[in-house]
């Protein structure tokens, strides 16, 4: 395969290095053989091309000479067609050289035109040759070669004739004293023996370099092979190339026709170019049946073995050994690992032969496969396979093996799945007599579609099986089908579609089962409890959960508790939900797993539930098995909810690194799901996850929860209203106090928050609450320390409460309480122990060391400084590491028994927000501030914001006090 024009040159740096370090030697005196080994397309003929390049600008004469199968009866062949270059400038240059004789240049006369290879492979014609003295005489003109050389480059060797494999031996037995360097490239694979063995004798004695090509490494070369690609579709190309560059040059071209990244081929089949005609080149001399063998080989892909391809091509052992042994020996098959399967060389080689297949012969090949498989007992998703790409009519049995497999497979490939299934409907006959079962399929095609993300279409299909299905008293059909597709609408951000159409289902004549009305009456709740509509739904649920109990249904009251529980949760209900709670995981914890296969979504209720009752232990217990059920079981809208919620426990619990991975995984398949709300929540807990894994003011975090709020648009249910609320986390961590209001008062309807969780307000106030200080609104940073004391109290919920005392020990703070502002930061870390919530915990020591130091307890201090460091780093915590570095230049002196100093506290002050904080020591106020130095208003307050997460202080007055403080120390 010459490939010596195709694609930039790229990598080989050292196989090119070793190269011309050889022509360096031969330069200084004497010959040498290179033989240069690869498998087609590594790009043996590419390098040689670009060696060749580079000894020519040395003033190094370079002759190019190939060997083909189809001249391979030619004697000399690769040699004519090297010394067939020699004109009369380079006979000028080495005059020696008119000196070979015709036969080796291919002249009229010689027996290279007289003659041809025998059967025992010697040159027939009008008289036998005297080869010793023809090796002789061309040995002795190339000897005669002088300075700066010669470099004669003869490719594919391989199917070199048996008169050039001797005039090579002569040559590397018989070195000549001139300098002559005779390069040679050929596939070890496709070697026969003789070449083999002269060259390895060669190496053996030193006479021979030999230099072994093997697939690039994925950091070499992709800027120069594909400069225009961006990285991560260059990379994907690579990796389906195998490293090989003329297979990278093939997909290249198929990408730019159409093609995925690293797709075998485009829609269209075989791409175009010369990368694709040189491999389909490699066909042209198979015989009919070789060739027959190849495409058998293709269509059964990694199952080839030969009782297999006897079935499928139809042909006799003998006959069919035969054709095997020249597939394998031209390389274009190759022995599978183990030895008893055959397989093409490279999946592109594959992907080639079955796009060059007539469509009618594929189509034949993959039935008789199918057939053949049938009748091994192979595997359902094996046979499946090759009826889906022979099946053209309907076949109730071939159908029943592509229905069996798509069930059995759309947990694990639901991508696949679902095209078997489009399949089957596809074919069905449109008749009466199938209508009960084209409406199974449909609902089965719709739970997997829903798996792959395709929620539209999978919410539109079944709108279309509710309209084939009429209303029956027991028709579980229809209710799943309904109960689904309210899931998804629910998904999709339409809540009141999904409530009218559960609504409607619930009212029908004749109703449904008890059993079906549970399903029904869970979603509806669902809708409600996700458009923020909880009380309306309660009293039904608990009717609901009372009759799903008289009549024994565990399922169906785990269900029911589950989202009663979460209901509650967010209401701020605490003891109704713990209770709730607690049955639900009495009945949870004693099902199997194979049970709880259909109660994914009760699993997630249930561990949110216990993270908003600060129960992280059961939460992360209950989330980890449900994402063990929900990857099993194939349920990624459960699984997305429930990687976050086991991220959401581990960020609470101090273990923010763990957390970010598990968040990372959440978005990853909410986003393959699509929508707006899932892929929104669940970027916006990583953003304040990612938040306490960077450091502080870390640009990332800000976008990625923009990205969040984006996402969920104009979507107005729970998740998405904390998703947009969670913005505020990011905004305070780019220092933007004003903008920490503004989002959440606008999402949450009010000072008072009224459209936001209740069960989490507390925190939010604590961040309103800084908000206030940092522009100076003590007024609103009192009325909200108030209203999450009050929110705390009512909630009684441990972690909530430490939020409210840190918003209190923030207001004492500024107002220059030490005492009172260390009590409520002690306090806060002391109730975020109790539900261990050791990153509250954390946080509230370290806000707190600096004010008891302050109130005169030093050694408190530096103990509270000493484990709040601790947690963070023990946890990956680098937000919080950065605060205790801040606060701990103060209380540092303490645990070092050095006197505490405001330098080290004012020395990471910009200029700017120096100049800033002495006009605040002097008592100026923000606007008269702004009015000394031209700024505007907002903009000296974000400087202040910053200067007191800086610094440590939480007030002006704190932050006059010391920088009189570092006044008396001395200016800096």
């Amino acid at each position: 395969m010459g490939g010596a024009g195709l694609g930039p040159f790229a990598g080989r740096s050292a196989e090119l290095g070793r190269l011309e370090a050889v022509l360096e030697r031969v330069a200084a005196g004497g010959s040498a053989v290179v033989d240069v080994i690869g498998d087609a397309g590594i790009g043996k003929s590419r390098l040689l091309t670009e060696f060749a390049a580079r000894a020519r600008s040395r003033g190094v004469t370079v002759l190019r000479g190939r060997a083909t199968e189809r001249a391979r009866a030619r004697a000399f062949r690769p040699f004519t067609d090297a010394f067939a270059d020699l004109d009369q400038r380079t006979l000028r240059v080495f005059p020696a050289l008119a000196d070979l004789p015709a036969e080796v240049r291919g002249e009229p006369g010689g027996a290279s035109a007289a003659g041809e290879v025998s059967a025992a492979g010697r040159v027939g014609g009008p008289a036998p040759l005297d080869h010793f003295g023809l090796f002789r005489a061309t040995a002795a003109a190339l000897g005669r070669v002088t300075p700066p050389g010669l470099a004669v480059v003869l490719d594919d060797l391989h199917w070199a004739d048996t008169a050039s494999l001797d005039l090579l031996d002569h040559l590397v037995r018989h070195p000549v004293r001139a300098p002559l360097l005779l390069v040679v490239s050929r596939r070890e694979r496709q070697s026969p023996p003789a070449v083999e063995s002269v060259l390895a004798r060669g190496a053996d004695a030193g006479a021979v370099v030999r230099i072994a090509l093997g697939p690039l490494d994925g950091r070499e070369g992709l800027e120069v092979l594909a400069p225009d690609l961006p990285a991560e579709d260059a990379v994907a190309i690579h990796a389906a190339s195998g490293g090989y560059p003329l297979y990278f040059q093939i997909l290249l071209q198929a990408l730019r026709a159409g093609a995925p990244p690293g797709a075998p081929v485009p829609p269209c089949g075989v791409p175009v170019g010369p990368g694709a005609a040189l491999l389909l080149d490699e066909l042209a001399p198979l015989t009919p049946l070789e060739r027959s063998v190849l495409e058998a080989v293709a269509v059964l892909g990694g199952h080839a073995t030969t009782s297999l391809l006897g079935a499928v091509t139809g042909a006799d052992d003998f006959r069919l050994v035969a054709a095997l042994r020249q597939v394998v020996g031209r390389d274009l098959a190759r022995p599978a690992p183990g030895g008893h399967r055959v397989e093409l060389r490279h999946p592109l080689v594959r992907a080639l032969v079955l796009a060059s297949t007539d469509p009618w012969r594929r189509q034949e090949l993959h039935r008789r496969a199918a057939a053949a498989l049938a009748l091994t007992g192979a595997p359902l998703d094996e046979r499946a396979h090759h009826i889906e790409q022979s099946l053209t009519r309907w076949d109730p049995d071939a159908a029943a093996v592509l229905v069996e497999a798509a069930e059995r497979s759309a947990a694990s490939d639901p991508t696949r799945a679902a095209r078997w299934l489009d399949i089957v409907l596809g074919l069905l006959p449109d008749t009466t007599q199938h209508l009960d079962r084209r409406c199974a399929l449909m609902l089965t095609q719709a739970r997997v579609l829903g798996m792959t993300g395709a929620v539209r279409r999978s919410r539109d299909l079944l709108h279309r099986l509710i309209s084939l299905r009429r209303p029956a008293v027991d028709d579980d059909l229809r209710t799943s089908a309904v109960v689904l597709c309210a899931f998804l609408e629910r998904h999709l951000g339409r809540y009141p579609a999904a409530s009218a159409l559960l609504r409607r289902e619930l009212d029908r004549r004749p109703g449904p089962s008890p059993v079906q009305r549970t399903g029904l009456v869970v979603e509806w709740g669902c809708c409600a409890l996700f458009a923020n509509r909880f009380p309306e739904v309660r009293e039904e649920l608990a009717r609901t959960l009372a009759e799903a109990r008289a009549r024994g249904d565990e399922a169906g009251e785990a269900e029911l508790l589950t989202l009663t529980a979460m209901g509650e949760a967010y209401e701020g209900r605490v003891a109704t939900a713990g209770t709730q709670v607690d049955a639900a995981a009495a009945l949870v914890d004693v099902v199997t797993d194979g049970d709880l296969i259909t109660q994914c979504e009760s699993l997630v209720r249930l561990g949110w539930s216990e993270v908003f009752l600060e129960r992280y232990a059961d939460a992360e217990r209950h989330a980890e098995r449900g994402v063990l059920v929900a990857r099993r079981a194939g349920r990624p809208f459960a699984l997305a909810h429930l990687l976050l919620c086991s991220a959401y426990a581990h960020l609470m619990t101090g273990r923010v690194t763990a957390a970010l991975g598990l968040a990372d995984e959440s978005v990853a398949v909410a986003r393959a799901l699509g929508g707006g709300e899932l892929p929104g929540f669940t970027r916006a807990i990583r953003s304040l996850v990612l938040m306490h894994a960077r450091a502080p003011g870390d640009p990332e975090v800000l976008a990625a929860a923009e990205e969040a709020a984006a996402n969920v648009g104009a979507v107005d249910g729970w998740w998405a209203t904390l998703a947009r609320s969670l913005l505020a986390y990011a905004a305070r961590g780019a220092g933007d106090p004003h903008r920490v209001r503004d989002v959440l008062l606008a999402v949450g309807g009010g000072r008072d928050l009224p459209r936001l969780q209740p069960s989490v307000r507390p925190n939010l106030f604590e961040l309103l609450v800084e908000s206030a200080l940092d522009t100076g609104d003590t007024a609103d940073a009192e009325y909200w320390a108030a209203r999450g004391v009050e929110e705390a109290r009512r909630l009684g919920l441990p972690a909530q409460q430490g939020a409210a005392l840190r918003g209190v020990g923030l207001l004492e703070a500024h107002r220059g309480d030490p005492a009172a502002a260390a009590r409520a930061f002690t306090e806060a870390a002391e109730s975020c122990a109790r539900s261990r919530a050791t990153l509250r915990e954390a946080q509230s020591l370290l806000l707190g060391a600096p004010q008891v130091l302050a109130a005169g307890d030093g050694s408190r201090a530096a103990s509270m400084w000493r484990r709040g460091r601790r947690l963070a780093v023990d946890g990956g915590a680098r937000l919080l590491v950065a605060l205790a570095d801040r606060t701990g230049v103060e209380v540092r002196g303490a645990v070092d028994g050095v006197p505490p100093g405001p330098a080290g506290r004012l020395a990471g002050l910009t200029p700017r927000e120096r100049q800033i904080s002495e006009l605040i020591a002097e008592g100026l106020s923000n606007q008269a501030v702004a009015s000394r130095l031209c700024l505007s208003t907002r903009t000296v307050e974000s400087h202040v914001a910053r200067v007191y997460r800086k610094t440590g202080v939480p007030s002006r007055a704190a932050l006059a006090s010391l920088i009189a403080r570092g006044d008396g120390a001395g200016r800096w």
